[in-house]
């Protein structure tokens, strides 16, 4: 039993420990910032919780209090929240997430450097790449080949996906055209993503080998699968069910017997025949070996940069395109203004960048399904790697993940009349106010208010990743231009075209869109649905590409 001076003793090392627990959380600038939840400790975790089951609800609640709180500061009492945009904080399992809403500080933080509000280190820390992919995907030196490639290719690679997806579509959807057939499109378009992006990765014929793609798909999937349950545990255990994770590595052993023997053949023809042979390869593959050579980098290393650029084309686009397609099989009457508009436009210029640059509505289309729904309810995640100070004074520790609230931002009554609607040329009218307004609304142009490609420097990069996927930005780069955005708009401009002159399209029941898959801040399509097809009667001769031609 202890003695009476042994309580004295522990009440005072309790009463020690408490004081230092207040001071120091009275000390945190974090604890100044406004909480949606419970933000007391342990509580916290019901906060966590709630923000994986329904974290839209605790966004839209931060954004109104956060506007209440403005207003009622300010004495505006009409005005929008979003004018005195400032930053609250949600719980994760792993920490807090501080949310930036408003065009003033989501632009701050477009603006801020990489040595305060790091997007490496967020989408490191949301991913847990250095886990999941391991170091090597520190290392980036196929981003600048990519960018300088597939910037100079884009109008000369188009035929290729094009073929690509006309291909695959006919594989995978067997429709005729006296009856409708029902497909459960979501591993279609997975499918055909995969296809048409590797047609570019690795070309053919391999881009179309059932074995590689299902590894390609797969690694996509268990990157997400596996920085889920890493981000279940403390900072010091991660390491270790990092490596109990075998699910990505296990893709890379995979996949090594595939391409090796590919960059063996390059490799044989270069010593032979230099670097100009004929019939070189023309794809990514190719010039990250080329690049490669000149750095000694091992085969193996290459072989990871193709996983890399393929989780970063198949998720993103997958889910874009799908949620795209399930709005307008749920809204068919916007079929035929858009088939129309296509028609117009191939039957005189044929398939090309240039021609889908013309595509206003299709553009539009995809725009506005992407403001509704691009996958992701935050954008842009960054972490604080070294305290930071806002403009409105607010302070971010270092070590903090912040984000911003696409969703609220995508959803602003001020910025979108009918925000909750779906209106598919909403921004084809936009476009129609002048030069400046044409190509500051078109789909690959991003803001403040159209988050979906992130915003700023590091903008989808390469092949088609956006910040999230939310979870999204894995490979990056310092530019705005960014060839990946491009190719991954040019890209879906395509299949959605391709499926408008080849097919009618409707659910079985018809203007009822399946409800998407939350789960945390990830707003996805839903993976089941069935969508109807029949096949155009008297489908015109350039709906399918020149190589397919009788």
């Amino acid at each position: 039993m202890l003695s009476a001076e042994t309580w004295q003793y522990l009440y005072v090392a309790i009463a020690v420990w408490l004081a230092s627990y207040l001071i120091k959380r009275h000390l945190d600038p974090l604890n100044a910032i406004p909480t949606v939840g419970p933000s007391a400790p342990l509580l916290s975790y019901l906060g966590a919780i709630q923000y994986i089951r329904d974290a839209e609800s605790l966004l839209r609640e931060g954004y109104q209090k956060v506007g209440f709180v403005s207003i009622h500061c300010n004495a505006t009492l009409m005005s929008p929240p979003q004018y005195y945009g400032t930053v609250f904080k949600v719980a994760m399992l792993d920490g807090w997430l501080a949310v930036f809403t408003g065009p003033q500080l989501i632009d701050e933080l477009r603006r801020s450097s990489d040595d305060e509000l790091s997007a490496v280190e967020g989408t490191s820390q949301v991913l847990q790449l250095r886990h999941t992919l391991g170091p090597g995907v520190d290392d980036q030196f196929h981003v600048a080949v990519v960018r300088d490639k597939l910037t100079r290719s884009l109008q000369v690679l188009c035929p290729d996906v094009l073929d690509e997806v006309s291909a695959a579509f006919q594989e995978y959807i067997p429709a005729k055209e006296d009856e409708w057939v029902g497909v459960r499109i979501f591993p279609v378009v997975q499918q055909v993503v995969a296809r048409a992006s590797n047609r570019v990765i690795v070309g053919l014929p391999k881009c179309r080998d059932p074995e590689y793609l299902k590894v390609a798909v797969n690694f996509t999937n268990d990157v997400f699968i596996t920085s889920f349950i890493i981000n279940l545990f403390p900072d010091f255990l991660k390491p270790i069910i990092g490596r109990m994770t075998t699910m990505v590595s296990k893709n890379k052993h995979i996949l090594m017997p595939m391409i090796v023997p590919m960059l063996q053949q390059r490799q044989k023809m270069f010593e032979q025949y230099g670097d100009g042979w004929e019939d070189k390869p023309r794809d990514l593959l190719q010039w990250i070996l080329d690049e490669g050579r000149e750095k000694g980098t091992p085969f193996d290393n290459i072989v990871e940069k193709v996983l890399l650029v393929n989780f970063g084309a198949i998720h993103t686009s997958s889910v874009t395109f799908t949620h795209a397609l399930y709005n307008l099989a749920a809204h068919t009457e916007y079929i035929q203004p858009v088939r129309e508009e296509v028609e117009s436009i191939i039957s005189e210029e044929g398939w090309s960048k240039a021609s889908l640059g013309k595509m206003r509505k299709l553009d539009s289309l995809l725009k506005e399904s992407m403001r509704l729904a691009d996958g992701s309810l935050l954008s842009m995640f960054r972490k604080a790697v070294k305290d930071v100070t806002l403009s409105d004074g607010t302070r971010i520790p270092r070590g903090t993940l912040v984000a911003a609230a696409s969703a609220t931002a995508h959803t602003d009554g001020t910025r979108y009349p009918a925000p909750d609607t779906f209106d598919p040329f909403r921004f084809a009218r936009l476009r129609e106010g002048g030069v400046g307004a044409a190509t500051k609304h078109q789909l690959v142009n991003t803001s403040v208010d159209f988050l979906t490609f992130g915003h700023g420097k590091h903008a989808w990069s390469v092949l088609g990743l956006s910040p999230l996927s939310t979870l999204r930005i894995l490979v990056l780069t310092r530019r705005t231009n960014s060839p990946g955005r491009f190719f991954a708009a040019n890209e879906l401009k395509i299949m959605l075209a391709y499926l408008v002159l080849n097919y009618d399209i409707k659910f079985e029941e018809e203007g009822k869109r399946p409800p998407n898959i939350r789960f945390g801040p990830a707003n996805l399509p839903s993976h089941n649905a069935i969508v109807l097809f029949r096949k155009r009667r008297d489908v015109p001769k350039f709906a399918l590409p020149a190589s397919q031609h009788a």
